[in-house]
Formats: structure tokens, C-alpha cells, sequence
């Protein structure tokens, strides 16, 4: 024994280069450059050759401005979703996607070129918007990036200059071989009778120029007109003699004035009641009965009389008719029948402009009338093709007040007022869209099937959450002809060549021919879609350039067999059309290598797109091969202000995604991804932010701890076996195992919030507020190499790799700096080649959880919490500090005291405290008074053997003999 000895040097204190600071927004930077440095997405990639492949197929955002709060989630969700399944064992690549045409970008584009833009030719323009996408997709691939999403970016650096034949890292819709795919669908629709061109009503905006899908449409609460109109009925005694001699009005109801000169008809349920009721104003209104004392109160009729009753099939009829009220022709307006009519407000008599509204377009066809639509492209009224010159070249929107104006004055007029409600908006510019017929190419639902095959597809499809399902059947169900054509200039055209004379006898006159689509497809797959507008950077000097370049010359009109009256069609095709073709572009070329395979594993998108992406590429698929392109399909909600609120620039509630990145660290946002049930909308505010920041230091910490107890464990010279470890250690293993078995169900089940809050209870509660607590005592005091403390440092090397591998799909950056770690620990280089993302899930901790063992700890552990509060009312009575100072009395039944002393001699290193009796009494009761002895310089308990050994005179007994082991290991 050493004359003297330095008790602190006998202390084996935590030691590592881990830092308790993360400083993410500098230490992430570094990650990522090392992840490039060794093409990592490869590594993984090469780590899971000849696995089982899972492909999560990525939806395109538009290649449009910096990412915001949305894209972020969504991007980070799919990657904890790739990363996790190739922990699994899947081969999992993730090809990145954008969205590159189409009117948000042209929209951009057009606001940049201003005035400039009336002088240039379509290619011009193409070019202008091809930059732009191009730009956006390099800015928000570097977004992505910082988030810790993996893709191939050694290849798409390589693909960046040039728009490569094939490409595997990244795809865009730009893409030659994208757009070739697109026109090769297109000709699979044509070619199999499913297009038509036709004029029917369609949302259309005005100041966009161009129709809208249902999907671009979003729904604004607006402050509209709303009134009620007589239509003078003529001929109504022919039906009804009870009504012979009356002055007879059709009374309807519309909150669109400016429909008004369109009305050809007005339609009746033809199974509800309808009363006629003589009103004190002299005329005999025709209402439906279930709506009469509604309509009464409102138009403040007072005394009425009903005069008749009949069922709406028992009064139309072509001998009644009633007066239009601009009629452009002259011609009366004629009483049809529709079920779609409603008493869910208004007369029960509907307004009916067949050009403006699907169900009027529907119940106009049936009863012969045309689509007519009085309104240009800009949302004017047509000077020719309205009634009163008044309304020449007014905004329809405008025209509102000098229609109600000009109804009142002609005694037309029976209420107007305001009423605020739910009208459509084009989600672009934001302005109110129309509804009104153009002529349009048009997919149908019906004729081919694509219907029914679509809601087979569904059915055999794996939604959640799983109302999906029947969300997206309804819309399937429900929806009208798929309108596929666009009026821009951006993006890819429909391949639309029309037989001019013929068309106006037969509508079928256009190409059909699979050869002339295979030839557009191949030319576009070596020029791109811009072959559709000219040629060598140059606009097609002539129709007959044009004709001879883009259709073959053994390809003539279906209907006169002629070439001469070919015309092209200068429609684009609808982006989601584009998008929805993205599983054909993108997966099925590579089918055969066993990765990118079809159909894919899975889509994961926002809950908008259950009309969008998920609708358009089962729509295109189910029309090719009768199943949907997807075998399951994951949703997620909206994100939204910490008070539940939609974030917008004008609020001043906007979170960026990279603002938080430069302030917080990448895994903070991570983190909270992982944290909310993402099934329904998700809230971030600072606030939330500062909570996750403090379960994440709490997360970092424990590992810091792990890290720190494992300065000097070599695992594979100084792991102790199972069987030999201390009971409290098997717990932990056991208690690990079970986490591992939960967190990797919650992997496989997209439950990623029960991987969050699993992880974090497990670090905060059974490891830092238990087990590691109790085990601060045998880490630093016991000799380095004795058996207890290598127990213990063998439990704290299985947490840390094993817990490090569980938590990495989510904390990407830390679970990297961890294992880096764990790297030099085992003697390889701190970010050397070796990633963590290339490890796999660990596997089983112990060969099954025992359930009798887990039960005798949480017992224990649940009388500990009892000593821990006592033990706090001792010191905010500030009748000790340190629980070091303090023995504790426990009290209890027979068979809680058996079950404590089941525990001796180790009660006071698991209670932390320096004694412990244990006494009878009839319930658990702990008493907590100050420890007789004197306090260990070395480990600070209260003992009475403190001096014991003379030649250590501060230490106790214990201590003494650690310290005289100590010093023979340092022989």
C-alpha cells in the first residue's frame, strides 16, 4: 500500500468525447459532407444487395420557390420510412421526384417575363419555364439534402448538366424519356377508345386562361347574390286545369346571377310534391311543398292559398314551357326532370344553364340541349352570344348587380340578398373560377370500364388510415369524365390531331392509330416535347413540316382515310395526368433488376392527395393493368400553427423548415416528425420546438452517459456472459428487448409516433430515473475489470449500439455521431467508411423477455418511487440534502418485506441511500432520518465503518477493499 493514495484516481468517472452540447447547426454540415464523401445511399444500397426490395415510390412536388414546412414533413417522413425498412433487411432505393410543368411554374414565369412574354414564340417560353424548374429542382434537392434524405447524389451530381437517356438518382417531368412515357399512356387511352373531345362545363379560371382540375380547385368561403326569380309559366293549364286563368311563375333560386342569360331550363324531382300557391301579389307561384313555409317566410308572403298539388313528373311536359329570361333566340325554356334536385334549400326548382354545371350538362343532354355558354375565355360575356348588348364584354362577376338590377325593373325580380358560402377558387392565383363549357379532351369513366376497374383496385389496396379507402372510392364513385387537356403553353402536349371536315360530322375524327403515338413517344424520348412545337430550336416552318414530322405517313384519318385535313390540337395535358404516369416512368423501366419494382410497396402523401397523385396514378394505371400502381397507401395531415391555425406569410405564423435547421439542427425537426400522430394535422410553434429540444437533450444525454461508462470496455475481452451479470442488468436486457420488439413493430407499422414516445420513455424513465441511477455506484466505485462493473459495462455497450440503431431512421445526424463513437471505441476510425444507416436492426437482446423478472423489478422499482418521494420531503424540510445522508425505515406487510429482503444486501445502492431498515406495518409507509456514521471520502455514504482499514483511514470498509483491488490491477 502506497504511503498515500489519491482517492479521486480510484474513482472511475465518465469519460468521452461526446459532447453534452449537440451544436447541431454546425456539427449536421459536417455529417453531411462525410455522407457525400463516402457516397453512403451506395453503401447502404450495397449493404442490402440481393435483399427483398421495398420501394417507396416518391410523389413530385413542384419544382417551385423554396421548400416549406409541408414539404419538409412529408420528405422526412418517407425518409424514416426508407431508412427503417432497410434497417429491416429490405433492399430500399428512394428515387426523389419533381414536378416540372405545368401553370404554378409557367405562373412564375409569366409574372417574370411581364410584357416580354406577347412577343415570344412557345418554345421561347418553354425555355424560359424549363430553367426555372431546373433551378428549383438543384435548390430543393439541396433542402432535401440538409434534412438528412438519402438519395443517390454521387449519380445525380453526375446527371445535374445533362438531361440523361435514363436516370436512377433523381426524376423529373421534364425528363425526355418521362415525357416519352406520358405520350406512350396518352396513346394507350386513345388508342383503346377511352378519349373523346367534347364541350362540356369545367372549372375554369379566368385569369389563368386554362381549366382546372378538380385537384388545383380549392374552396373559399365568398360573399355572393342571392336571389329568387319568377320564370311566367305558359301552357300550365294544359297540365294542371286548376290552374287555368292564373298568372303562373316557376319560382327558382341562385346565387350565380350571371348564369342567368345561359338558362335554357328549369328541372323538378320527379317524385317530390310541388304545390301551387296564389299569393297576395297576384301571382300563383310553383314551390316544392317540403320548402313552402321556408320559401313563404322568406319572400314575406303572408296569407296564401295552394291552389294545386302535384309530383314534378306529373307536370313536365314540352307543352309547358316558361319565359326565359334572355333568351338569345326567342325560344321559351322547357321543365325537365333531374335527381339530382334537392329540398336541401332554395324552391325546389332549379335553375338549369346546361353550359355551366355538370348536373345541368347531364339533364341537358338527356333532353337534347346544348352546352351553351355565353362566356370567353377571360370570364367576359360574348357580345354574340348574349341577349341584352348591356352585357357585352362584362366580367361575368361584374355582370351580377346589372342582372338583379335589370330583373327588378321587369317585375322579374321576387328577393335579393347576400349570402356567404363555400365557392371554388383556383388554388394558383386564388381567384374565383367559373364553371363553363369549352371544348376539351376528356377521358371516360364508363365506356372503357375505368371505372369499375379503378374501385377493384381500390378494394385489393392497403390504406391507412383505412377510412382512405372508402374517401377515395367515393371520389372515384362520384367523379365525371377525367378532363385531361389544358390551355398553357408549359408542359407536355397532348398528342391531338384532328381530321378538320370530318370532325364536324363524326366527333371520332381525330388519330387513334398506336403507330402514330409510338412515333411522337420515340421522338420525344430523343428531343423532348419541344419536337411538338418545332425543330432545331426553331418554330415549324409550315403545317406540312409540321405534319410530316410528327405523323407518319401511313397514318391518315380514321373516318375518310385522308391526310389533307389533319389540323393539331394545341392542347398541354394535365399535370396530373403527368404525375400520375410517374409509376410507368419511373419504375417499370427497371422492373427487371428486381429494385424499382411495380407496383410499389407504397405512396405516401398528404390526405389532398386522395384527388391528386393517388387518384391520377391509379386512374392511369387501372386503365393499362387493371390494379393500382401502389400496394398500400400511407396518408398524413396538414401542417399547421402551434394554435391549430393555417400557416401563412400574412399571419407572420410561417415555421421554415430551414430556419429551424440553421437554428436548432435537422433532428429537431426529425424529431418532432416522429413525435405527432401524423394522421391527423400537426402543430409546430417555438414552443413545441423548445419541447423537443428537451427531449431531445435528454435522448443525447443518456448516450453520453452509455458513451461515457465505455472509455475503457473492450466488447469483445470484457463482456460478462448473461448468466453471469447481476439481476438488475438482465432487467435492463430483458426491458431493452422489449423495446426493440416494440419499436420495430411500430417501424413496420408506419406507427412512428410510438417509436418516439417508446425511445424517450425508455431513456428518461426506466433508464436515466432507474437504472443508470442505481448504477453510478458499482460503475465508478468498483474495480475496473471486477466482474460487477463489466456486468454493467456489457448492458451499457448492448443500450448504446442497439438503442443508437433503433432511433437512427428518426435522428439521423446524432445516431451517425453516436455510432462514430461506438467506432472508436471498437479501435476503427471516427468517420472512417463505416455509417450506421448500413447496420440493420439489432437482433433478440436475450432469447425472450421473462415476464416474472420484469414483474419482481417494476415491483421494486414502484416502492423505489415511494422511498424518492419521501425522501424529497426530507429535503424541502431541509432536514437533509444529498439522499446520501439520509436512512430510510420502510414499512409493510409480511409479504413486501419478504419480498425486499429478497433483495439484500444491495436495498441501500438501489434506494441510494446510506441504510435501510425494513419493519412491519399495515400498509407501505417509508420514514427517512439522518445516517448514523461518518461520511466515505470516496463513494459519500454515511457508514459506521468509515476508518476501518488504517491504512485508507477516510474510506468505509467497502471502499477500502475496492481501492486495495484497484491498486493490484494497477500493478
Amino acid at each position: 500500500m502506497p504511503d498515500s493514495v489519491e482517492l479521486k484516481s480510484t474513482i472511475h468517472l465518465p469519460q468521452t468525447d461526446f459532447p453534452m452540447k449537440a451544436n447541431l447547426p454546425e456539427r449536421e454540415p459536417r455529417i453531411l459532407e462525410w455522407w457525400d464523401g463516402i457516397e453512403v445511399y451506395r453503401r447502404v444500397r450495397e449493404a442490402r444487395a440481393g435483399r427483398p426490395p421495398y420501394v417507396l415510390h416518391d410523389g413530385p412536388p413542384y419544382a417551385n420557390g423554396n421548400i416549406h414546412l409541408g414539404h419538409a414533413f412529408n420528405k422526412i417522413l418517407k425518409d424514416v420510412v426508407v431508412k427503417s425498412r432497410s434497417m429491416l433487411g429490405f433492399d430500399a432505393p428512394y428515387v426523389p421526384g419533381w414536378d416540372c410543368h405545368g401553370l404554378p411554374i409557367e405562373h412564375q414565369v409569366d409574372k417574370k417575363l411581364g410584357g416580354k412574354r406577347a412577343g415570344m414564340t412557345p418554345l421561347a417560353i418553354r425555355q424560359a419555364c424549363r430553367e426555372y424548374a431546373l433551378r428549383f429542382v438543384t435548390v430543393q434537392s439541396e433542402e432535401f439534402r440538409r434534412l438528412g434524405v438519402f438519395w443517390d447524389r454521387a449519380l445525380d451530381r453526375r446527371e445535374q448538366a445533362e438531361d440523361a437517356a435514363s436516370r436512377r438518382a433523381i426524376y423529373r417531368t421534364l425528363d425526355r424519356t418521362y415525357e416519352a412515357e406520358i405520350v406512350r399512356r396518352l396513346g394507350g387511352f386513345f388508342a383503346g377508345g377511352a378519349v373523346y373531345h367534347g364541350e362540356k362545363p369545367v372549372h375554369w379560371c379566368p385569369v389563368d386562361v386554362t381549366a382546372l382540375a378538380e385537384a388545383e380547385v380549392e374552396y373559399e368561403e365568398r360573399t355572393d347574390p342571392s336571389i329568387y326569380v319568377r320564370m311566367p309559366v305558359h301552357g300550365a293549364s294544359t297540365r294542371r286545369p286548376a290552374l287555368a286563368g292564373k298568372k303562373v311563375a316557376a319560382l327558382i333560386w341562385t346565387t350565380t346571377p350571371w348564369t342567368m342569360p345561359a338558362n335554357l331550363a328549369v328541372a323538378l324531382h320527379p317524385d317530390e310534391t310541388y304545390v301551387a300557391v296564389e299569393v297576395a301579389d297576384g301571382w300563383t307561384y310553383l314551390v316544392a311543398e317540403g320548402l313552402l313555409d321556408a320559401v313563404a317566410a322568406k319572400l314575406g308572403w303572408g296569407t296564401q292559398e295552394v291552389v294545386d298539388r302535384f309530383r314534378g313528373r306529373e307536370f313536365a311536359d314540352p307543352s309547358v314551357t316558361y319565359a326565359r329570361p334572355y333568351p338569345l333566340d326567342g325560344a321559351p325554356g322547357i321543365f325537365v326532370l333531374g335527381e339530382h334536385v334537392t329540398l336541401d334549400a332554395g324552391t325546389g326548382l332549379v335553375h338549369t344553364a346546361p353550359g355551366h354545371g355538370a348536373d345541368d350538362f347531364n339533364i341537358g343532354r338527356r333532353y337534347g340541349l346544348p352546352a351553351f355558354n355565353p362566356v370567353d375565355d377571360h370570364g367576359r360575356f360574348i357580345a354574340e352570344r348574349v341577349g341584352p348588348a348591356w352585357l357585352a364584354g362584362v366580367p361575368v362577376l361584374k355582370a351580377n348587380p346589372r342582372i338583379i338590377e335589370d330583373l327588378d325593373t321587369r317585375g322579374l325580380l321576387a328577393l335579393h340578398e347576400n349570402v356567404t358560402h363555400s365557392y371554388p377558387h383556383c388554388w394558383r392565383c386564388k381567384s374565383p373560377v367559373l364553371f363553363r363549357a369549352t371544348p376539351q379532351w376528356f377521358v371516360s369513366m364508363d365506356g372503357t370500364g375505368l371505372r369499375a376497374a379503378a374501385l377493384r383496385a381500390i378494394a385489393e389496396t392497403s390504406w391507412m388510415p383505412p377510412h382512405g379507402e372508402a374517401r377515395i372510392a367515393g371520389m372515384i364513385e362520384n367523379r365525371p369524365d377525367w378532363c385531361i387537356s389544358r390551355q398553357r403553353t408549359w408542359g407536355v402536349p397532348i398528342p391531338a390531331v384532328v381530321c378538320a371536315p370530318c370532325l364536324k360530322e363524326d366527333g371520332n375524327a381525330f388519330l387513334r392509330d398506336p403507330a402514330f403515338f409510338a412515333h411522337v413517344a420515340d421522338l420525344f424520348a430523343r428531343e423532348g416535347s419541344d419536337a411538338w412545337f418545332g425543330m432545331e430550336g426553331r418554330p415549324y416552318a409550315s403545317q406540312e413540316e409540321r405534319l410530316a414530322r410528327l405523323v407518319p405517313e401511313s397514318v391518315a384519318c380514321p373516318r375518310c382515310g385522308g391526310r389533307e385535313g389533319l389540323r393539331f390540337h394545341e392542347h398541354i395535358v394535365d399535370v396530373w395526368f403527368e404525375s400520375g404516369c410517374s409509376h410507368r416512368a419511373v419504375l417499370a423501366p427497371w422492373m427487371d433488376d428486381g429494385a424499382l419494382r411495380w407496383p410499389a410497396d407504397l405512396y405516401l402523401e398528404g390526405h389532398d392527395q386522395y384527388r391528386g397523385w393517388f387518384h391520377s396514378s391509379l386512374l392511369v394505371s387501372a386503365q393499362e393493368t387493371g390494379r393500382a400502381p401502389y400496394q398500400a397507401v400511407v396518408t398524413h395531415g396538414f401542417t399547421l400553427d402551434g394554435e391549430g391555425r393555417k400557416m401563412s406569410k400574412s399571419m407572420g405564423n410561417v415555421i421554415s423548415p430551414l430556419e429551424v435547421c440553421g437554428a436548432r439542427g435537422a433532428d429537431i425537426l426529425r424529431l418532432w416528425v416522429s413525435m405527432v400522430d401524423y394522421a391527423e394535422d400537426m402543430r409546430l410553434s417555438q414552443e413545441i420546438l423548445d419541447r423537443n429540444a428537451e427531449a431531445y437533450r435528454k435522448i443525447r444525454n443518456t448516450f453520453r452517459y452509455l458513451l461515457g461508462n465505455l472509455a475503457d470496455f473492450n466488447p469483445d475481452t470484457d463482456r460478462i456472459d448473461l448468466s453471469r451479470q447481476d439481476e438488475i442488468d438482465r432487467y435492463a436486457l430483458h426491458r431493452l428487448e422489449e423495446l426493440r420488439g416494440r419499436l420495430i413493430a411500430a417501424y413496420r407499422d408506419h406507427a412512428y409516433h410510438v417509436v418516439y414516445h417508446a425511445l424517450h420513455q425508455f431513456c428518461g424513465v426506466t433508464l436515466s430515473s432507474f437504472y443508470l441511477d442505481v448504477l453510478k455506484d458499482r460503475l465508478y466505485t468498483y474495480p475496473r475489470a471486477s466482474r460487477g462493473r463489466r456486468s454493467a459495462q456489457t448492458v451499457l455497450h448492448r443500450l448504446a449500439v442497439d438503442l443508437c440503431r433503433l432511433m437512427a431512421p428518426v435522428l439521423a445526424f446524432t445516431a451517425e455521431e453516436i455510432w462514430q463513437e461506438l467506432e472508436a471505441l471498437a479501435g476503427r476510425p471516427r468517420f472512417g467508411t463505416r455509417s450506421v444507416h448500413a447496420e440493420t436492426f439489432p437482433e433478440a437482446v436475450v432469447p425472450e423477455v421473462d415476464p416474472a423478472l420484469l414483474a419482481r423489478w417494476d415491483r421494486l422499482a414502484g416502492i423505489r418511487e415511494e422511498v424518492a418521494r419521501a425522501l424529497e420531503g426530507a429535503r424541502r424540510a431541509r432536514t437533509l440534502g444529498s439522499s446520501l445522508e439520509a436512512r430510510v425505515t420502510v414499512r409493510g406487510d409480511a409479504d413486501t418485506l419478504a419480498f425486499l429482503r429478497s433483495f439484500e444486501p444491495g436495498l441501500r445502492f438501489l434506494f441510494i441511500t446510506s441504510g435501510v431498515d425494513l419493519a412491519e406495518g399495515p400498509a407501505l409507509e417509508v420514514d427517512v432520518t439522518r445516517a448514523p456514521g461518518t461520511k466515505c471520502e470516496r463513494c459519500w455514504s454515511i457508514t459506521e465503518d468509515v476508518g476501518a482499514d488504517p491504512d485508507l483511514p477516510g474510506t468505509c470498509a467497502r471502499c477500502a477493499a475496492h481501492v486495495r483491488e484497484i491498486l493490484t490491477e494497477a500493478r
